[in-house]
């Protein structure tokens, strides 16, 4: 008997062909039809291992999450660990959906079920109150913290000023002096968005450290 010309289907291999849809053609793109074409089967053959679209995402959402590296909440604490390991986190996760921006508007609206996303906000929330935050301000700072790392990789500040800044000049001269102000500090387009990110990022664990309960209080 011959082998198989392909791998055989899986939870797995078709969450992965997804993702690269998703990557390639935005999250419009994402049908069971065009996921079939891009795997080579028919598309009643995924329904043998996905019940539908609802599950074809948890398990993409899980695939994406996997990607997120975890280990800066292991040990965070109070201090100067809660800012490192925060912010080094924040920073891991936002690289992760720069690198899949399309997947944003397919799993930032949905339900969190997969088990990768619970995870992650386990290990979050469990990290955040071993910092010192209280519950309910632990699940604040998950919120804030999703509303910018997924907000800065979705949107980009700096690509909405297409023209050169002298052109702003004689309508908006505060916004072009700010452009080019910002221009001087280096780091090409994307500079103003990295600083920007950092910024926001910097001024929450502000906000976060003020919030800590110290150690022992009721």
């Amino acid at each position: 008997m011959g082998r198989p010309s392909r791998a055989l289907l899986s939870r797995e291999i078709i969450a992965e062909a997804a993702l690269q849809v998703v990557d390639d053609l935005g999250s419009e793109g994402l049908t069971m039809r065009v996921l079939a074409d891009r795997l080579g089967v028919r598309a009643a053959s995924l329904y043998n291992h996905m019940s539908g679209k609802d599950e074809l995402l948890d398990a993409l959402a899980d695939l994406v999450n996997a990607e997120i590296d975890l280990t800066p909440l292991t040990a965070l604490a109070t201090g100067p660990d809660l800012r490192t390991g925060l912010a080094a986190y924040a920073r891991g996760y936002r690289a992760v959906f720069l690198r899949h921006p399309n997947t944003i508007a397919l799993l930032a609206r949905r339900r969190v079920e997969a088990e990768r996303q619970l995870l992650g906000y386990e290990t979050l929330f469990a990290a955040l109150e071993r910092a010192g935050l209280p519950p309910a301000d632990a699940a604040e700072a998950a919120a804030a913290l999703d509303y910018l790392v997924l907000g800065s990789a979705l949107e980009t500040f700096t690509a909405g000023f297409t023209r050169d800044s002298a052109d702003y000049r004689p309508r908006y001269p505060a916004l072009a002096g700010a452009l080019e102000a910002s221009a001087a500090r280096g780091g090409g387009p994307g500079g103003l968005d990295e600083r920007g990110f950092e910024l926001a990022l910097r001024l929450l664990l502000d906000g976060l450290a003020a919030r800590v309960r110290p150690a022992g209080a009721a």
